[in-house]
């Protein structure tokens, strides 16, 4: 069997008569909705998990890449004059916007995160650090590598690059992983529509058989099944949806420090994407149902 463009579209017209064929309850209903409400809220999570690994991507390109730090570790009474050696060098570097000692307090907020606000600092023979704020162009960094190991031997320059491109790049594959997730979901969708409309048609042979001795077409039987399980994913998707728009304002918000968990939320455009989960998995429903409605009719024929 074959489907034109008008038959196609008839196949969307709700026809009471018609979608009588298809059982309105049932293991294949059940089936249909627990699956369109389960993908679709897997659907938001993949989806936010994306968005939150670009946003992380972007924010990790953009502080680390215009930012350096020079380590000074050198015994206590050399440590002020290896310091002062490296910010003159450091200030007079072109490319380098400012460069300033992080004081013991800024130090102490660092190392908060790992060790507690209980830690002894002043105690610890922790190395002097040096921020360094670059220019868009940048600088030098093998140039004032040389400049420091001749005024400042102490003094150490990293520039973030080993730390800056494995954390982009590995947001960046997770924001893949995000989208892949979606493709496979929509694939896992279709998969369990056409099982349901497979036993489904299977179910009614005997009611397909009889409209056909009446002259039904099998455009007039197929259309029902996709009407009904297209209808039924659309329901099941947008109340997965919003169950999982309200999981996701249940996970507790990082504020401006939030990683992966607490930054895991949907922003500006990306409710776009959200808003056309049920009609996208309604359109699979609705190709997938095509799909075994044509295959299972021609196998009755």
């Amino acid at each position: 069997m074959k489907f034109d463009p008008r038959a196609t579209a008839q196949m969307l017209r709700f026809d009471e008569k018609a979608d009588r064929v298809v059982p309105p309850t049932g293991f294949t209903a059940r089936l249909t909705l627990f699956s369109a409400f389960a993908m679709a809220f897997l659907a938001v999570f993949a989806l936010a998990l994306s968005m939150a690994a670009g946003r992380i991507a972007d924010r990790w390109g953009d502080e680390l890449a215009q930012s350096s730090t020079v380590r000074i570790s050198a015994p206590a009474g050399e440590v002020a004059t290896q310091t002062e050696a490296a910010l003159r060098v450091l200030r007079t570097t072109p490319g380098i916007i400012d460069a300033r000692a992080l004081t013991l307090e800024e130090q102490r907020a660092l190392l908060l995160p790992w060790f507690g606000p209980d830690l002894p600092i002043e105690d610890l023979p922790l190395p002097q650090l040096i921020d360094i704020q670059e220019t868009d162009d940048g600088y030098d960094p093998s140039g004032l590598r040389l400049r420091l190991a001749a005024e400042a031997p102490a003094a150490v320059l990293d520039d973030h690059a080993r730390w800056r491109r494995p954390l982009i790049e590995a947001a960046t594959r997770l924001r893949l992983l995000g989208w892949a997730s979606i493709l496979l979901i929509a694939t896992a969708t279709a998969a369990m529509v056409t099982l349901a409309a497979n036993a489904a048609l299977a179910a009614n042979a005997q009611v397909i058989a009889v409209l056909r001795l009446v002259g039904a077409k099998d455009t007039y039987i197929a259309s029902a099944f996709v009407r009904r399980f297209a209808l039924r994913a659309l329901t099941g998707a947008a109340c997965g949806t919003l169950v999982g728009i309200i999981a996701l304002f249940l996970i507790p918000s990082g504020g401006e420090a939030s990683g992966f968990l607490t930054g895991l939320t949907i922003q500006g455009v990306g409710w776009l994407w959200v808003m056309l989960i049920p009609p996208l998995s309604g359109l699979v429903a609705l190709l997938a149902t095509r799909f075994a409605a044509i295959r299972v009719l021609e196998e009755l024929a």
